[in-house]
């Protein structure tokens, strides 16, 4: 039976496809043709695009650990430079630029038909109840692209893999603030790198960490015991609530699609389209 490993080596094999939505040249250039400047302006219209013309309250809820003055610096005043269905098209038209780039002749090669074959029978069997971010990718057409159906795919996959962790966090009440105070005492992302790209100052980073270690979860700017024991339950239950499309998909599907994508991760790791600080806590050199 497929298990909730298998969801995390997908998740961290097909990740760095779905992050060249933000961090290539072409999705800069993508954006500014359309009339969107900046890189953090740029990642929540690109990102946010699925759900329409969404105010701040809506993008704060659903991407979860953005501090809300951060995102309502940006939203919903993007969508006054661009419309969501031209976020779309140009965060499709910057995918479509880098993955030829990157990855050449493999875009029109058997393996990436394959690839996107496994990966959208996956995406078409998310559970869309309580993931917003997952129904709402579901709910964009299919390109005709075998590279930007995969993209898609796992972008969907991904999605509805945050939408999980989401749910994890909340049920264990641990806020968006907290959560990256867990993460920088778990060591895989340093405090000052965490506050900068999600908005987070002091107070609200101190009043956090005072809360997790009135709960026993830190011991001094690390996690104790029992924190390390909470954090690595959250990662556990965010394996398991994603583990859906891929059962789906069965074993044998999910190793061939394991298979197929280590070549694309590597490229685009190669291509440093994969940053090394990151709070997904997947390393480039991952699997």
């Amino acid at each position: 039976m497929t298990s909730a490993g298998t969801a995390r080596r997908l998740w961290a094999l097909a990740e760095p496809l779905h992050a060249v939505t933000y961090f290539a040249d072409e999705t800069r250039s993508a954006a500014e043709e359309a009339g969107v400047t900046g890189f953090w302006a740029t990642y929540f219209a690109l990102r946010a695009a699925p759900l329409g013309p969404v105010g701040p309250e809506v993008v704060t809820a659903t991407f979860y650990n953005f501090a809300p003055a951060f995102v309502a610096r940006r939203v919903p005043d993007v969508w006054s430079a661009v419309t969501p269905a031209e976020a779309l098209e140009a965060r499709l038209a910057a995918v479509d630029a880098v993955v030829r780039r990157v990855l050449g002749e493999w875009v029109d090669s058997a393996e990436a038909a394959e690839a996107a074959a496994l990966a959208r029978g996956a995406a078409e069997a998310v559970d869309l109840p309580g993931r917003p971010l997952a129904a709402a990718n579901t709910g964009l057409p299919w390109p005709d692209r075998p590279h930007l159906v995969l993209w898609q795919a796992v972008t969907t996959l991904r999605e509805h893999r945050g939408d999980g962790h989401n749910a994890a966090l909340l049920q264990r009440e641990v806020s968006g603030a907290a959560a990256h105070v867990l993460v920088a005492a778990a060591g895989r992302v340093d405090r000052e790198w965490l506050q900068r790209a999600r908005g987070w100052d002091d107070d609200a980073w101190h009043a956090a960490a005072r809360e997790l270690t009135d709960r026993g979860w830190l011991d001094g700017a690390e996690l104790s015991a029992e924190g390390l024991a909470m954090t690595t339950a959250i990662e556990a239950d965010t394996d398991r609530l994603a583990v859906g499309p891929w059962r789906a998909l069965g074993d044998t599907g999910c190793d061939r699609l394991a298979e197929l994508l280590v070549p694309v991760r590597r490229a685009v790791v190669a291509a440093g389209l994969f940053p090394d600080r990151n709070p997904i806590g997947v390393a480039p050199d991952a699997v």
